[in-house]
């Protein structure tokens, strides 16, 4: 890869709204910076903050890709000044603040990682956002541990199938939520010891049969709304609850009394925003700790679909049904 183009296809965003402003558009190839990175992308995974994203609701940080896209997988292209451990050549993942949907991306090389072992490319698109946002939030924020329950709602999306697999790995007893009797049993075929369906069963009430009275220790919430009193209600004493997004709502009201009286902590973060350095320790424990399990097989990727990059509309589509089970990947 010797020389590079001047122009790629990259997935412009013509205004804000449905998925029909993303649209296939021809710009220049970017160029690495120090501490950077130029990776020829094979696959870009497709997460709901691309979808907020399309929306208007989550600019990219300022000084980065105005495209969406915060996950890659493909082949280092050039490396910029000061990059020490990648090569032209080398296969990464990555975690990018965006610019993702297109046939280039830059990536910092502190927040590049060797693919895992036997994954494809498509698999290996769908792991950076995902991994990150789970190890932080569940592992460091929740300070998950062997023998605690946990709970993680939405069980069948990307983020649910790492959480539900990640936990059990590291000696968790993991309860979710799904929509359907079909995807609660794919959230016990990943390991959950128990899966509520949500239209039709209270989790509250099974959390509490389930632990025998003791709550959830750690729950990781995508839903927001309601659902943070209920949480509080399920959480065990200490309990500590994290929110990663709101598909529920953005406002909610709950009982202080009640999460005084447990000692419960709330709280929550976006990954997109954290600076260089956070990420890159993030990336430092997740190959420590994690990619052994990957490289052995112990964790799988779960895929739902691929889409070639022309297509992220259809992608955007399809991930707004709620019905897919894992990742959605875009394919160059």
């Amino acid at each position: 890869m010797s020389s590079l183009p001047a122009t790629m296809t990259g997935i412009a965003l013509n205004g804000k709204g449905g998925p029909e402003v993303l649209q296939p558009a021809s710009m220049p190839v970017p160029q690495a910076g120090h501490g950077q990175i130029l990776v020829k992308v094979a696959a870009a995974g497709v997460n709901r903050p691309d979808v907020q994203q399309r929306m208007g609701a989550y600019p990219p940080p300022a000084g980065h890709s105005p495209l969406p896209g915060l996950e890659i997988a493909g082949e280092v292209a050039a490396v910029g000044p000061g990059v020490a451990r990648w090569k032209v050549g080398d296969k990464v993942c990555a975690l990018v603040n965006g610019g993702g949907y297109a046939e280039y991306c830059i990536a910092e090389e502190v927040t590049a990682l060797p693919i895992p072992k036997g994954l494809s490319m498509a698999e290996a698109g769908g792991v950076p956002e995902t991994y990150f946002t789970v190890w932080n939030n569940v592992f460091e924020r929740g300070r998950l541990e062997a023998g605690d329950w946990f709970l993680v709602h939405g069980g069948t999306s990307g983020i649910g199938t790492t959480a539900i697999q990640l936990a059990k790995a590291f000696g968790a007893r993991v309860i979710t939520t799904a929509g359907s009797a079909d995807k609660c049993q794919v959230c016990r075929d990943l390991g959950a010891d128990v899966a509520v369906n949500y239209k039709t069963e209270d989790f509250v009430a099974v959390v509490k049969e389930a632990t025998g009275g003791h709550g959830i220790d750690v729950t990781l919430d995508m839903v927001g709304g309601d659902y943070t009193e209920r949480n509080i209600v399920a959480a065990a004493e200490d309990g500590r609850i994290v929110q990663i997004a709101t598909l529920g709502g953005p406002s909610t009201t709950f009982t202080l009394a009640r999460l005084m009286m447990k000692r419960v902590t709330l709280t929550g973060s976006t990954l997109r925003p954290r600076t260089r350095e956070v990420k890159a320790g993030f990336a430092r424990a997740l190959e420590k700790k994690v990619w052994p399990l990957l490289d052995a097989g112990r964790i799988k990727i779960v895929m739902d679909s691929t889409f070639p990059l022309a297509q992220a509309s259809e992608a955007h589509k399809r991930m707004e049904t709620s019905q897919h089970v894992g990742k959605i990947v875009l394919t160059i």
